[in-house]
């Protein structure tokens, strides 16, 4: 399960009592709206202090953010690109380490959907590359998202995929977007998953193996059976890549085994 933090701490009364009930029994990754780790306002240090000690108190395995900015004086209220600079990398990377330092581990940085780019120097796959090795942090992997940017910024997406430091990926998303157009598609996590998105999930698997995977729906939710069907398709797909994984252990220990025989 994962939880806003920002929309849970301090909360009490039935919300927290159910909230904890959740956390008994579930996991619970926190995915942040908005830390701003790309923004130049003063970093929200209390904020972070918080959500250190929300982690501690439901023993909440990860705390990840999205590689945006999202406030200039106040929130904007939405998860804005950053521009592919140099200089916007190390900008990025040192909020980023103050973030660990005050938390005492890593976070995760989420590859965002956008529909402008304010400046590229480098390309969207260099820049995350580059912000992660920065700043020592490890990736959510949105597949949803290379998907959309991928029709958005006309880019393979499978190869996009390839391209990123996989070796950093923690979890990841999967989720269903708008068909504004042909040409334009907008992540809302408000429609079902499609067979292009599912097939860059399998394709995750095979790279990344069978990871931690949430399905974000977030409005136009359908019967919870139908919901479900989506998930039991993210086991099936992870089985099937763990199965695949096993059978090539197999085979390359049997290769190796018959060179000494």
């Amino acid at each position: 399960m994962e939880a806003a933090p920002e929309n849970w701490i301090g909360v009490g009364g039935r919300y927290g009592r159910q909230f904890r009930d959740l956390a008994e029994r579930y996991s619970i990754a926190l995915h942040g709206l908005s830390l701003n780790i790309g923004g130049w306002s003063p970093l929200d240090r209390d904020l972070v202090t918080a959500i250190g000690e929300f982690m501690a108190e439901f023993d909440c395995p990860i705390y990840s953010e999205h590689l945006t900015y999202c406030g200039d004086e106040g929130h904007l209220y939405d998860l804005l690109p950053i521009p592919f600079t140099e200089e916007a990398v190390y900008h990025v990377a040192t909020r980023v380490r103050e973030v660990q330092d005050i938390l005492g581990q890593r976070i995760a940085l989420e590859n965002a959907s956008y529909y402008a780019a304010p400046h590229q120097a480098m390309s969207e796959s260099e820049f995350i590359n580059a912000v992660l090795a920065e700043a020592d942090c490890d990736l959510l992997l949105d597949v949803n998202n290379i998907y959309v940017n991928s029709i958005n910024h006309r880019y393979d997406a499978a190869e996009f995929l390839r391209s990123l430091p996989l070796q950093r990926a923690r979890y990841i998303h999967v989720a269903g977007h708008f068909d504004e157009a042909e040409d334009l598609k907008v992540d809302t996590h408000g429609a079902d998953v499609i067979d292009p998105v599912w097939d860059l999930l399998t394709q995750a698997y095979q790279l990344c193996g069978s990871l931690p995977t949430l399905l974000e729906r977030d409005f136009n939710l359908p019967p919870m059976s139908e919901l479900l069907l989506e998930v039991e398709q993210v086991r099936s797909l992870q089985k099937e890549a763990s199965a695949a994984a096993s059978a090539a252990a197999c085979a390359a220990a049997n290769v190796e085994a018959n060179r000494y025989a």
